[in-house]
C-alpha cells in the first residue's frame, strides 16, 4: 500500500508539514528528505501562508536519518541525482538539500517545531533548524547518534551551541544522553511545553499569533536577528 511520506495541510495562514513514517519513528530516508526540502521551498514562496509547523505523525517528531537507507548507500545515490529546479536556485540562491532535507535552507518566514516523543540524532538537527520549538511533557531530545558512531552532519554542531550555549551543547554532543523536555526548556532548547498530545495544537496557537502581526516588519527583524553570527 502506498503511503505518503510527508503530509501537507494549511490552516488559515499556517502550513503544517508532517513527517509520516510512524513505523520508523519518522526517521528520514532520502525520499522523505527530498519531499521535506521541496515542501519548505514551496512554503517560503507561497504568499498565502506566513508560518510553517514541522511535526511528526503518531507520537514522535523524528528519530533521525534512516540508518537502513544509509547502510544501503541510498543517501549518496540520492544526493548524486537530486533534482533541484533551476528557477528556485536562481531566485532564492538556496543551497543543496542536506541529508535531513531542508536543514541547510535559510527561509524568510518562521518555522515552528511541534515535538512529541523523540527528537533525536538527525531529528534534533531538524528541531534546531526550526526557529521555535514547542514540545510535549514527555518529549525527549538527544544526540543519540553518538551511540552508533554517526556524526552530526546537518547543522547540529553549529546550531546547538548557538541555541543552548557551548557548555550545554558539549554535554549533549559528548554524552549523547536523553534530555527531557523540562530540562530542554530550562536551557532554551524548547520555547513552550504542552501537555502530551497537545504540542501541535500549542504550536498552531503560537503560529496563528505570529500570522496576525504585520509581516514585512516581523520578517525584517527576524532576518536581522539571524545575521549576528558567532
Amino acid at each position: 500500500e502506498f503511503v505518503m511520506k510527508i503530509r501537507l495541510e494549511s490552516k488559515d495562514r499556517v502550513r503544517i508539514v508532517t513527517i509520516n513514517r510512524p513505523e520508523a519513528r519518522n526517521a528520514v530516508d532520502p525520499e522523505t528528505a527530498q519531499l521535506l526540502y521541496h515542501a519548505f521551498m514551496a512554503f517560503d514562496a507561497d504568499d498565502d501562508v506566513d508560518v510553517a509547523i514541522l511535526t511528526g505523525a503518531q507520537g514522535h517528531f523524528c528519530a533521525g536519518f534512516d540508518l537502513k537507507s544509509a547502510a544501503a548507500g541510498a543517501a549518496q545515490d540520492w544526493l548524486n541525482s537530486v533534482d533541484i529546479p533551476d528557477t528556485w536556485l536562481d531566485a532564492q540562491a538556496q543551497p543543496m538539500p542536506g541529508p535531513m532535507g531542508p536543514s541547510r535552507l535559510i527561509l524568510r518566514k518562521p518555522v515552528i517545531a511541534a515535538i512529541e516523543g523523540y527528537a533525536v540524532a538527525g531529528g534534533i538537527e531538524l528541531a534546531a533548524w526550526c526557529d521555535m520549538r514547542v514540545a510535549s511533557q514527555s518529549a525527549t531530545f538527544g544526540v543519540f547518534c553518538r551511540r552508533w558512531g554517526v556524526p552530526l552532519i546537518d547543522g547540529g554542531t553549529v546550531r546547538l551551541p548557538r541555541i543552548v550555549g557551548q557548555g550545554r551543547a558539549n554535554d549533549m554532543i559528548l554524552t549523547g544522553r536523553a534530555v527531557p523536555s523540562d530540562e530542554a526548556l530550562s536551557f532554551g532548547l524548547v520555547d513552550r511545553v504542552a501537555d502530551d498530545g497537545a504540542a501541535l495544537a500549542a504550536a498552531l496557537d503560537l503560529a496563528h499569533g505570529l500570522s496576525r502581526f504585520p509581516q514585512a516588519c516581523m520578517r525584517a527583524d527576524f532576518a536581522a536577528a539571524r545575521m549576528q553570527g558567532g
